[in-house]
């Protein structure tokens, strides 16, 4: 294997690079808040008694969780441009990736709703709180801080979904690598510089979103220190022998 690995062309082009990050961000950002908020409430729909809001959303859900994201997208792009209903390719985009996002995130919250106890719910009627009080106060609150890991890897994978969107022609990043390869024939670098930026946004997100559980759930948070310094503290305080004995047993 004779090939040179040359990334000095990279210079020529970080600033599509950023125009094209800047891009990826943006689509990302309005996609995880839209996408959160319209699974939250398919969420709430689902858990109504039967009736057709609850079939409604369940349908909606399904479609989303059973057709690909690339699918969606053309539909919204070049489906609805069929019917002389033009999207601009960023808000098609958006659109699809919140839709998208949107029927994931209704199966996490839906589950986080349904761990909170019954008895809580009642204890909350019995102070006089009405339906939406609970929903909004006692049960949301809980079920989004239990399934929060799971948002958070979910979130992850919708940002770099972003990537899907060139092939409607958004000029983001995957799209702005597509040009530096046309142009210079160094596929392999370029894709590996791709790759790289996309690995540090995916560990910038986890940790703002990580930032955000801990400001939005305080409570949690020093519960989980407490459980850190007491098991610092129990190391120290076991013997050498109380080790032994807890290994043979």
């Amino acid at each position: 294997m004779d090939y040179g690995f040359d990334f000095s062309f990279i210079s020529d082009f970080w600033p599509s690079l950023i125009a094209g990050l800047w891009v990826s961000i943006k689509m990302a950002a309005v996609s995880l808040v839209g996408g959160f908020i319209l699974g939250v409430l398919l969420a709430v729909a689902r858990g109504r008694r039967p009736g057709a809001i609850r079939y409604l959303a369940g349908g909606f859900v399904d479609l989303t969780r059973n057709t690909p994201l690339i699918v969606q997208t053309f539909w919204l792009f070049f489906g609805l441009s069929a019917l002389d209903f033009r999207v601009p390719a960023f808000y098609a985009a958006v659109v699809a990736l919140a839709i998208n996002t949107s029927g994931y995130t209704c199966e996490i919250v839906r589950a986080g709703i349904d761990s909170v106890h019954h008895g809580q719910k009642e204890a909350a009627s019995c102070l006089g709180l009405k339906r939406g009080q609970i929903l909004r106060y006692v049960v949301l609150p809980q079920a989004i801080e239990k399934m929060y890991p799971s948002l958070i890897s979910q979130f992850v994978l919708m940002m770099l979904a972003t990537s899907i969107m060139s092939e409607i022609s958004v000029e983001e990043l995957t799209a702005i690598g597509y040009q530096i390869q046309s142009q210079t024939f160094r596929g392999f670098e370029a894709y590996l510089v791709i790759a790289a930026i996309y690995l540090l946004m995916s560990w910038l997100l986890r940790v703002v979103m990580t930032l955000c559980y801990n400001v939005a759930f305080p409570k949690q948070r020093r519960l989980t220190q407490a459980r850190l310094t007491a098991r610092r503290q129990a190391k120290k305080q076991a013997s050498p022998s109380t080790v032994m004995n807890e290994v043979k047993s």
